[in-house]
């Protein structure tokens, strides 16, 4: 290796003095070290290079917010940043792909189309089986679909936040969706 470039034993000595002090040289010097390889992975990925620039940045930045989730048991420092840059990869897709569910900004200052009573009626309805249906499901499923769903969160992020196996969120997931379907079925 060339001189100067930490040893991959170094990057968990980084990443837990990132942890533990937030240490700004220790995240510089990661960054380095991962802001160029998670770049070229985006761009690998088909990301256009200002979006892989960004992602990479997008990246790092979670790197250093979750920096106390890091276990070296479970993984590898590397291993660990590619996890977090193909979920970041994973959520811009989806971004794209679905631009309009996103909320509008509330400081854009646009005001927001009034919406006709039998529709508001019809809205009220609707999430008020959808709570039903929810309420129904075991407290693990729940727990799953909530994160999933209303914290578009990645299955993966579910797994570390909720300490279950990633084959068990889908899982739960899998059969949670089952049963909502049913439930929300036979309501007219």
């Amino acid at each position: 290796m060339a001189q100067g470039t930490p040893i991959p034993d170094d990057h968990a000595a980084l990443l837990q003095a990132i942890a533990r002090h937030r240490e700004r040289a220790a995240f510089a010097v990661l960054f380095r070290v991962f802001a160029p390889r998670v770049k070229a992975w985006m761009i690998r990925s088909g990301a256009a290079d200002t979006v892989a620039e960004e992602l990479a940045q997008e990246t790092l930045l979670a790197v250093w917010q979750k920096a106390d989730q890091f276990d070296p048991g479970r993984a590898g420092v590397s291993a660990w940043i590619f996890t977090i840059a193909r979920n970041q990869r994973i959520d811009a897709l989806r971004r794209e792909r679905y631009p309009g569910t996103l909320l509008p900004d509330p400081d854009s200052g646009g005001a927001a189309e009034p919406v006709p009573p039998e529709s508001a009626v019809a809205m009220a309805e609707q999430e008020a089986r959808i709570r039903a249906a929810l309420a129904g499901l075991p407290a693990e499923q729940a727990a799953v679909v909530r994160k999933a769903y209303f914290e578009d969160k990645a299955h993966a992020e579910i797994e570390q936040e909720l300490c279950i196996p990633l084959g068990t969120v889908k899982s739960r997931l899998r059969l949670a969706i089952t049963q909502l379907r049913a439930a929300l079925a036979d309501r007219p």
